[in-house]
């Protein structure tokens, strides 16, 4: 009997919950005050209602259950339809209040802006192409037998180490390592007439990402081939370039070095920009700046080209065009160069 009674004055709390929550919305006159009402029915009182089903007869139980999912979705509805009106008043006062001049201008459409890599790829560019130099394409993904083999690294070569590589599921393909591959492309596309081309694109190395190192980046490769090339020449063209990517009174300095793909084979130095020479953490104290290596071209390389070496030389360079941008600039982070950081690639150009 008590358990009836019990029953009964919960299904009644129910009614004057309605109630009591139908007069407060009717109350609310704005958005703010429709939502604490939410907050204090909805997500209140109705969910305390739910869960007072526990204190009832079993009988009664699925009676309650469905009155109080009723009452909960005709809130529900009600509260809905309320917000929605509440909205269209407050924009109605917004449009009333701030009324739009149709006539003043638009605001300027926010530009996009060239990427920093893109910058100083198309200033190689167009320094390359002031000396007579063409661009050439040729394919990121390359066979084991011209990215290596044909410049002069044979199979279990040594020198292979230098290059830690991505290859493919199929056996003897690979991305490419460098871009002195595509030095074989337009050396047998054009033999035997003289060539002098750049050839940029993206390489990709199997390294641990760092500061100063990166899976992915750009080269820019150079070759020029005649029948009178020497390297008079090279140094010439290289000291130009210095000079006009980094401003006339550049200092350049040529080391020996070893590239598998030249003989001799130079490293390229430039006096530090920020330092003027003089020392300082980006040149670690010493003064310069390494900027590039080249060579005269292999005798072995020009050959597998399809050009006579002992008719024909050429010369060959490579650089790294965010390595030349963090000189420039005193990036001190390659991965900024791939991070998509609006703050870092807006700094650069308009």
């Amino acid at each position: 009997m008590l358990a009836l009674r019990a029953g009964k004055i919960i299904m009644s709390d129910l009614a004057s919950l309605e109630q009591r929550a139908l007069t407060d919305l009717r109350a609310c006159t704005d958005e703010a005050a429709l939502r604490a009402w939410n907050t204090r029915y909805l997500k209140g009182e109705v969910d305390q209602a739910m869960k007072r089903i526990g204190e009832l007869p079993p009988a009664d139980r699925p009676a309650y259950g469905q009155q109080i999912h009723a009452l909960k979705n005709k809130l529900s509805s009600e509260y809905e339809t309320a917000l929605a009106k509440a909205k269209e008043r407050a924009l109605a006062r917004s449009l009333a209040s701030d009324a739009l001049d149709v006539t003043l201008p638009g605001r300027p459409a926010r530009r996009g802006r060239l990427h920093i890599s893109t910058q100083t790829l198309r200033a190689i560019y167009t320094i390359f192409a002031d000396l007579g130099f063409q661009v050439y394409r040729s394919s990121e993904v390359e066979d084991d037998e011209t990215n290596f083999g044909l410049l002069n690294m044979p199979e279990h070569h040594p020198a292979r180490d230098m290059w830690d590589t991505f290859h493919t599921t199929k056996p003897g393909v690979l991305l490419r390592t460098h871009t002195s591959p595509g030095q074989i492309h337009v050396m047998r596309e054009l033999c035997p007439k003289p060539i002098r081309v750049i050839l940029p694109g993206m390489c990709y190395r199997y390294e641990a990402i760092t500061t100063r190192s990166e899976i992915m980046f750009h080269q820019v490769e150079g070759l020029a081939i005649g029948e009178r090339v020497t390297m008079a020449d090279l140094k010439g063209t290289l000291i130009a370039f210095a000079r006009r990517l980094f401003g006339d009174r550049r200092k350049v300095r040529i080391r020996s070095s070893y590239f598998p793909f030249t003989e001799p084979s130079i490293e390229v130095d430039m006096d530090c920009i920020v330092c003027a020479g003089e020392g300082c953490s980006l040149c670690k104290k010493s003064g310069w700046l390494e900027i590039l290596g080249a060579g005269m071209v292999h005798p072995v390389v020009l050959r597998n080209g399809g050009y006579d070496p002992e008719r024909f030389s050429g010369f060959a360079f490579g650089m790294g065009p965010e390595r030349i941008a963090m000189l420039s600039y005193a990036i001190d982070d390659i991965r900024q160069f791939w991070a998509n950081d609006l703050r870092f690639l807006q700094q650069f150009g308009t």
